[in-house]
C-alpha cells in the first residue's frame, strides 16, 4: 500500500529543489512577481526547512534533480497522485511544466510504484487532487484539470473500487489546494466561496468540518497546508488565523517561515508529493 488517504501519518515524499525556479505568469499569484527576480538563496533555504520539518516528523525525503528545462518542478504535487495501488500521472496543460511529467514518470519506475492510471487526452496536475476518505477522490476543475481528465481517471480506477468527483471552481484559483486541504479525517481548511452548494453538502455528508478562510488568506495559501498525520500539519509561519484556529483544535503545527517560493504561486502542499502513508 502506497498512499490510502490525504491525512494518515505521512511516512515518504518526493521534492524538488527550486535552484531554477521563477516567477513565470502562468497563474494568479506569479503573474504579480513575472516581472522580478526571486531569489534564490533565499529560496533554497525555504526548502530545506521543509526537508528538515519533514525528517523531523519521521518522513523520508526524496529528491528529484533540478533541471533548469523544468524550473517548476518543485512543486512536484502536480505531475499526479498516488493512491493506495500505485500512482496516477497527470497531464500538464502549460509547456513549461512538460518535461516534468516525463521526468516525475522516471523517478517513480525508478523507486519502484507502479502506474495505475495515466491522462492521455485530457487535463489533470496534482494540486487538483484530493481524497475525501478512502475510496472518495475530488479533483478540482478550475484550469488546470477538466473532465476529460477525471474521464480517464475513474475509468482506469474502476477496477479498485475508487469513486472520482468533479469538483468546479472558478478559474483563478487554479488548482483545488488553494481553497481546500484535509487535514484530518474530518476536518478541512477551504474557502467555501470557491464552491458550489453540491461539494459543501458533499463534505457535510462525509462528516467533514471545516475551517473557512477570509477572503485575503486565499492567495496567501491560507489554504495550502500538509498534513502529516496524528494531527500534525505543517503550515506557513504567517498563516495565523489558520493555525490559531487549528491549536484550538488540539493539532500539532510545524510553522515554515516560507515567502519566496510562494511568490511563484505555490506553497507547502504544492512542493510536496506523498509516496507513502501508513
Amino acid at each position: 500500500m502506497f498512499v490510502r488517504n490525504s491525512s494518515s501519518v505521512m511516512k515518504k515524499v518526493l521534492m524538488c529543489r527550486p535552484t531554477y525556479l521563477e516567477a513565470a505568469p502562468i497563474n494568479e499569484i506569479a503573474k504579480k512577481w513575472s516581472n522580478t527576480e526571486l531569489n534564490k538563496e533565499k529560496m533554497e533555504a525555504e526548502h530545506r526547512q521543509m526537508v528538515e520539518a519533514y525528517e523531523k516528523n519521521g518522513v523520508e525525503v526524496v529528491l528529484l534533480e533540478a533541471d533548469p528545462e523544468r524550473p517548476n518542478a518543485v512543486f512536484s504535487r502536480d505531475f499526479g497522485g498516488c493512491i493506495r495501488e500505485g500512482y496516477i500521472l497527470g497531464r500538464f496543460r502549460e509547456p513549461i511544466r512538460f518535461k516534468e511529467r516525463c521526468d516525475y514518470e522516471k523517478k517513480m519506475k525508478e523507486l519502484g510504484i507502479p502506474k495505475v492510471a495515466e491522462v492521455k487526452e485530457g487535463l489533470f496536475e496534482g494540486g487538483d487532487f484530493s481524497f475525501l476518505d478512502d475510496s472518495t477522490l475530488v479533483i478540482g476543475t478550475a484550469i488546470r484539470s477538466n473532465q476529460k481528465g477525471i474521464n480517464e481517471i475513474q475509468a482506469a480506477l474502476n477496477k479498485y473500487g475508487y469513486k472520482v468527483i468533479g469538483v468546479e471552481m472558478p478559474e483563478d484559483y487554479l488548482h483545488l489546494d488553494l481553497c481546500f486541504n484535509l487535514l484530518s479525517e474530518n476536518l478541512a481548511v477551504i474557502y467555501s466561496k470557491a464552491f458550489k452548494p453540491e461539494f459543501l453538502n458533499l463534505l457535510k455528508e462525509k462528516g467533514i468540518e471545516t475551517i473557512d478562510i477570509p477572503d485575503e488568506a486565499v492567495f496567501a495559501h491560507g489554504c495550502n497546508l500538509q498534513a502529516i498525520g496524528n494531527k500534525r500539519v505543517i503550515s506557513l509561519k504567517n498563516n495565523t488565523f489558520v493555525n490559531r484556529e487549528l491549536y484550538k483544535r488540539g493539532f500539532h503545527v510545524q510553522e515554515v517561515d516560507i515567502t519566496e517560493t510562494l511568490k511563484a504561486g505555490g506553497g507547502p502542499h504544492c512542493m510536496t508529493f506523498p509516496l507513502r502513508r501508513e
